[in-house]
């Protein structure tokens, strides 16, 4: 593989601005700074750029001092492995230090500091990704990453089982980085190396686990990816279940046609859950936050009893779950039917919140005192009975009706 780099076409957002400022404060007397990973992978692909990382051939407290004397704010985030933080007008820049593994010790390797990009370059995990740039634009490629980006294939640094064993959350980004960049059918090479390591999943946090999954579900081709995990015995591994493949490629297309913004819990949804049971079994799994298990649990409610012919039901679910979890069943159960993804009745009943402010009940304890209902559990069962007319009667606002139905309950209540 030859070193000579190749220069990126468009590097005005690398050239100029804070970026370039803290490259050229890096690079000076004898040291080195390049821009590294997905921002070049994504500059070449000609798609967006998120977050910009750096390595450097400058230890931690260099950084930190050059950092510092040019008016940025440097922060010791991971010091300790060669990582610090600067900031530069509320933005971010990781940057590392140039490091070579010494001994591996699954995902703990021990490292030291070194100057070899090559060797830098080589330690990453798919050649994509191993890609640096220099200030002027200059691209360096080491692994051929450049070849694979062409073709769009993702492909493991060396040996596939090596990499894998380092950290076998590698796994699930490698099907994770196919499904965002990669075209056709994964790489055989990379699949088997997946499936030959997939016991250590089990020694992975389940927080990191999680993270990976969402962004998997994300990801352009997620189908295709999941497809091929669950061939391979994978995605029943991470999600301690059987998925639901056709309901979570129609849930992708449902939120395209609808135009509603991908979310990875909704989407997990429709891949693992149709009863609440899954959502328990996927917060053992996963370790989800409190609020992604109360969306997924939610969804797994009578979402079966939702339809298309009658908005005045889904009124009811608007009103009992609020519009968020409304909308979370409304959507899983359009992926579960077989209408279109464009059926304008499922769209009307996604729209419905945006029609319809639920209404606040309308009847107060103090009515039922008044009419004779005493302190206590006839008071609370005069309030569900009340509550669950009005419900019926479709949300009237009239006072005389509010009256009737108050009148009723609380007649009911004392007898």
């Amino acid at each position: 593989m030859s070193d000579a780099p190749r220069l990126l076409k468009d590097a005005a957002w690398l050239r100029e601005g804070a970026l370039a400022r803290l490259v050229a404060a890096l690079t000076a007397d004898g040291e080195e700074a390049r821009v590294v990973g997905g921002a070049v992978r994504n500059a070449l692909l000609g798609e967006p750029i998120g977050d910009i990382d750096l390595a450097t051939t400058a230890v931690p407290d260099e950084v930190m001092r050059r950092a510092a004397a040019a008016g940025f704010k440097p922060v010791p985030t991971g010091i300790e492995h060669g990582t610090v933080t600067v900031v530069i007008d509320s933005r971010p820049y990781e940057v590392t230090t140039l490091r070579q593994d010494v001994e591996t010790f699954g995902r703990h390797a021990s490292v030291r500091f070194g100057r070899d990009w090559r060797k830098d370059a080589e330690r990453r995990d798919f050649t994509i990704n191993a890609l640096s740039a220099a200030g002027d634009g200059s691209v360096y490629d080491y692994v051929g990453g450049l070849d694979d980006l062409k073709v769009r294939r993702v492909r493991f640094i060396g040996e596939p089982s090596a990499r894998i064993a380092e950290d076998y959350l590698r796994i699930l980004r490698f099907f994770r980085f196919h499904a965002a960049y990669g075209h056709g059918a994964p790489d055989r090479d990379g699949v088997k190396a997946c499936i030959a390591g997939r016991a250590g999943l089990a020694q992975l946090s389940r927080e990191r686990v999680r993270m990976e999954l969402l962004k998997l579900l994300l990801a352009k081709y997620a189908t295709a990816a999941l497809t091929t995990m669950s061939e391979a015995g994978l995605l029943q591994q991470v999600l301690g279940g059987v998925a639901d493949l056709a309901a979570f490629d129609r849930m992708t297309m449902i939120e395209q046609a609808q135009r509603r913004s991908p979310d990875p819990v909704r989407r997990l949804g429709a891949l693992a859950v149709r009863i609440p049971e899954d959502a328990e079994r996927l917060q053992q799994r996963l370790r989800l936050s409190n609020a992604e298990f109360e969306r997924l649990r939610s969804m797994g409610e009578s979402w079966w009893r939702i339809s298309p012919a009658s908005e005045r039901d889904a009124r009811v679910q608007l009103y009992r779950i609020g519009p968020e979890r409304y909308l979370d069943r409304v959507l899983l159960a359009f992926a579960h039917s077989q209408d279109d993804a464009r059926d304008t009745t499922w769209a009307a009943l996604c729209t419905l919140p945006e029609r319809w402010i639920a209404p606040v009940f309308p009847i107060k304890a103090a009515e039922f005192i008044t009419r004779g209902v005493p302190h206590g559990p006839k008071l609370g069962v005069a309030l569900r009975l009340a509550e669950e007319a009005w419900i019926e009667a479709d949300f009237p606002s009239d006072p005389t009706a509010v009256a009737g139905i108050a009148a009723q309950a609380a007649v009911q209540a004392k007898a």
